[in-house]
């Protein structure tokens, strides 16, 4: 039973997705800055994607040099107020911290790293360092973290960029997959916003380019075009059923549940299917949303799932069940959804099978298919000489990130089939040095 009354108001909506990584005051930053042994060679630094200089900004907020402290990860990381609350710093950084070999509680890096950039956004401090002007147009395509991150490099450099967005808010998956307890509309719009007016880059919203005149008008007017897609709607399961009333995509269920707030209901069954991070929100958003039963279905059993262990944790302590080794083979209703039919699984000579009579139903409202992001493979297939790989990824330099075509670069998860925000910035900041590169000849 959830432990979650249905929010009637957004106040409601904002209390059940209380922030898990909440900003500190000033004195817990202060103590907890404290506790860091500023280790050379940090493994910390190591573990993150983009290379801050952690120890350097954690001794900078102790020290009382707050505005310091965001420089320093500012200039690593484009989206480091977002990362802060959005990474998985519990396998990443913090996890990589010495104090976890010594059983003491590692050091909250990622609610540091927000408690600084939270203050440089607010007081719109100064970090951008734009080296004046370098002849060169870039055109990007998505307002994600690859393609911000991409954007925010390139005017460092000195080059003109205009970012071409699809829908009417940037951040990407920020702003529209993550969870709300993770990080707040609010809060990832501000920081897009903060960027923007630092760096002075465009950004078209309501903008698609979908078609082949699109991009013949890119070509014509730019010196280099950077996709940073992303992924595109949830993938089909492939059985009955899928289309009925009450069947939907976990990408899109967020991305309602983000928009909507208070005003998207969540009736009193939730199935979820699939075991990754995302299936994590979706059930746990389903419990904090009133949902009274809760439950988490997966395939195979619980030590191959994909989520992060913290997070399978997170969505038990709100009141989600889970269900390992039931494989979905039909989605029951006439017009709306009633219920799921499972097969129990085992694993046999490491193959996947069936246990022949062991079908059973579960009863459902909402059923949520957590089952991974389809490839935007007809858009991709305008665009002369970017090719895929048998997956639908783009394929790229691994260190330019220049695809097949030379005019064309590419990161984020339309190269890497789907990893975290900061991998993204990272990539996105890399195949700008490149373009710049290039286009200086």
């Amino acid at each position: 039973m959830s432990e979650f009354k249905t929010p009637a108001t957004e106040a409601d909506f904002d209390k059940n997705f209380a922030q898990i990584k909440p900003l500190m005051t000033a004195n817990q930053a202060h103590f907890e800055s404290s506790r860091c042994l500023f280790c050379y060679d940090a493994p910390c630094v190591t573990a993150c994607p983009t290379g801050i200089d952690i120890p350097l900004f954690i001794k900078q907020i102790n020290s009382g040099n707050v505005n310091g402290a965001a420089r320093t990860i500012y200039e690593s990381n484009y989206f480091g107020h977002a990362c802060g609350k959005v990474c998985p710093t519990e396998v990443l950084c913090e996890g990589s911290c010495v104090y976890n070999h010594q059983g003491v509680p590692a050091i909250e890096i990622g609610r540091l790293q927000s408690f600084a950039t939270e203050k440089a956004i607010r007081e719109s401090m100064p970090i951008a360092n734009l080296s004046g002007k370098t002849a060169g147009k870039v055109a990007i395509v998505g307002a994600g973290p690859a393609g911000i991150s991409c954007a925010c490099e390139l005017r460092s450099l000195g080059l003109d960029v205009d970012i071409f967005e699809a829908k009417a808010l940037g951040s990407g998956l920020t702003v529209y997959g993550v969870a709300p307890y993770k990080i707040t509309n609010e809060e990832a719009l501000a920081e897009v916003e903060y960027l923007q007016k630092q760096f002075g880059f465009k950004i078209q919203y309501n903008h698609p380019i979908q078609s082949s005149q699109d991009i013949e008008q890119l070509e014509k007017e730019y010196d280099a075009i950077f996709i940073g897609i992303g992924l595109g709607r949830t993938s089909s399961l492939g059985i009955a059923g899928e289309e009925l009333q009450g069947v939907e995509g976990a990408v899109e269920f967020v991305e309602k549940l983000r928009m909507n707030k208070a005003n998207e209901k969540v009736p009193a069954q939730v199935i979820v299917l699939g075991a990754g991070n995302t299936a994590m929100d979706a059930a746990s958003e389903s419990a904090r949303m009133g949902a009274a039963d809760v439950t988490l279905a997966y395939r195979r059993e619980k030590e191959a799932m994909g989520a992060y262990h913290f997070e399978y944790e997170l969505a038990k302590s709100v009141g989600v069940k889970a269900l390992f080794n039931a494989a979905p083979l039909r989605i029951i209703g006439n017009d709306k959804v009633e219920g799921v039919e499972f097969v129990r699984t085992r694993e046999s000579n490491g193959k996947l099978e069936s246990i022949a009579g062991s079908e059973f139903i579960v009863p459902a409202d909402l059923v949520i298919k957590a089952t991974g992001q389809s490839k935007q493979r007809e858009f991709l297939a305008l665009i002369s000489g970017v090719q895929l790989d048998s997956k639908g990824n783009i394929i790229a330099d691994s260190d330019s990130f220049q695809t097949g075509n030379p005019k064309y670069y590419a990161a984020g998860d339309a190269v890497s089939g789907g990893q975290e925000v900061v991998n993204a910035v990272a990539n996105g900041k890399k195949a700008a040095k490149a373009i710049a590169k290039s286009i200086a000849g």
